[in-house]
């Protein structure tokens, strides 16, 4: 059932930059890094210079527009896109970092899925360019140096402080490493979620307050999201076999937590105003026959599930006992 996990390349990498000056950021800064990384790479990637990815006849091929704007399908044989998943997430710092000092580091994630894995060089080169340039207001902008890329080995997948440095300053390339799924542990009859950053899960546009929660939706959520970024990024449509059966399945499990609403603003530079986003954070207990949803709970803590997953909404982590 599980057999084409291993097929999908997926990778989570940790950037190091040392900060030239002090850097202030948002209380969640995954949308400063993920808006400042899409500009870094567009400028490097576009070869027409376009003001705009629509007609543009190089689209579909552009590595800009499949890694950041990845253009939905003509066709398809279950529905009409008007957008796909794009294949990465950002991890930002730990939420309510504030402030990176001069000559501290400034470190976050990256999750690459699909092909998206084989733009690393291009990817890495675009990050290195964005914290050269500088982040932050046009008037307070930091800049930074690149001083360390690193991968998570596949062997201590769940472990988050096991990295090997894949590059450093005077290195001619990123090393060689794997991109694969592993397999997942030996399971429990109950499973923790540990919600690190903001999970939004909707229904019809309005997100799911915590006592709305339920495991039936997260399933229903993640295998959605799971299923659009294998086909659209790693060409297999059917790596979630049934997922009807699955979702029904989550729908026997008990849940019980200790869950709350967490609400963060951002700006949007397209619409020229603050937002305010929110999620749940917390931790969720799920209890039953958790075997048979193990495989995509343990992908869902790399790609992230509900809105804004790009900008690192929906990070978890699973435990069990």
């Amino acid at each position: 059932m599980f057999e084409n996990l291993g097929q999908l390349p997926l990778a989570r990498y940790r950037f190091t930059f040392r900060m030239q000056q002090p850097l202030a950021l948002p209380p969640y800064a995954g949308s400063l890094i993920r808006g400042q990384f899409g500009a870094s790479l567009r400028r490097v990637a576009c070869m027409t210079g376009a003001q705009s990815c629509e007609g543009c006849t190089l689209r579909q091929s552009c590595p800009y527009s499949r890694v950041f704007e990845a253009p939905a399908p003509d066709g398809h044989a279950m529905q009409n896109f008007s957008h796909v998943p794009n294949p990465y997430v950002i991890e930002p710092p730990p939420y309510g970092t504030r402030l990176i000092a001069a000559e501290d580091t400034l470190r976050f994630g990256l999750v690459l899925i699909g092909d998206a894995v084989r733009q690393l060089p291009l990817i890495t080169f675009a990050l290195e360019k964005a914290v050269a340039r500088g982040l932050g207001p046009f008037d307070a902008r930091a800049a930074g140096t690149l001083e360390e890329v690193a991968w998570q080995h596949g062997a201590d997948w769940q472990d988050e402080d096991h990295f090997s440095v894949i590059w450093q300053p005077g290195d001619p390339a990123l090393a060689p490493h794997d991109a694969s799924v592993p397999v997942p542990p030996a399971i429990s009859d109950r499973l923790r979620l540990q919600l690190h950053t903001p999970m939004r899960l909707q229904h019809q546009g309005r997100p799911l307050r915590p006592a709305e929660l339920s495991p039936r939706k997260l399933l229903a959520d993640l295998l959605r999201r799971l299923s659009l970024l294998a086909e659209f990024h790693a060409a297999q449509p059917a790596l979630v076999e049934d997922p009807r059966a699955l979702v029904h399945h989550a729908e026997s499990l008990a849940q019980s937590g200790d869950l709350r609403w967490l609400d963060w603003s951002r700006y949007s530079s397209r619409q020229q105003q603050e937002m305010t986003l929110g999620g749940v954070v917390g931790e969720w207990q799920l209890q039953g026959d958790c075997a048979p949803l193990l495989p995509w709970l343990w992908l869902g803590q790399w790609l992230h599930v509900g809105k804004n997953a790009t900008m690192g909404m929906g990070q978890y982590r699973l435990l069990w006992d």
